[in-house]
């Protein structure tokens, strides 16, 4: 059975590249247009790995990684920021929230594939 990524991002396009990236290495795809509106499309399903975008509107990612983290269902899933931010300081706010790897855009889909086979569960 294929492995459930969520993509949460503001950017059509970024969801675009990385949905496209994903789905060609054969995962399943949920996108989710900001924070808010991943924790509405995360209904009990299993997800096995989420990638967030930090800057958002309505529910930016730190937060919505401090969200997920408190739902017993995705306490454990692990999350990749996909960002333009790559100050030391977001980074560590990332972390601490929750977050297990940081990719700063313009990535490379090869890159951003390598990140997530090494961290999704199971």
């Amino acid at each position: 059975m294929a492995k459930t990524v969520m993509v949460v991002d503001d950017s059509s396009s970024v969801r675009q590249v990385v949905s496209i990236a994903l789905k060609g290495a054969g995962y399943e795809v949920i996108e989710a247009s900001d924070g808010k509106d991943a924790l509405v499309k995360l209904t009990g399903q299993k997800v096995h790995l989420m990638i967030s975008d930090v800057n958002m509107p309505n529910m930016d990612g730190i937060t919505f990684v401090k969200e997920v983290k408190k739902l017993a269902n995705y306490k454990f899933t692990p999350i990749i920021m996909l960002t333009t931010e790559s100050q030391e300081a977001k980074k560590q706010e990332g972390q601490a929230a929750g977050a297990k790897a940081w990719v700063v855009k313009p990535f490379q889909p090869a890159q951003m594939l390598a990140a997530v086979a090494k961290l999704i569960l199971p």
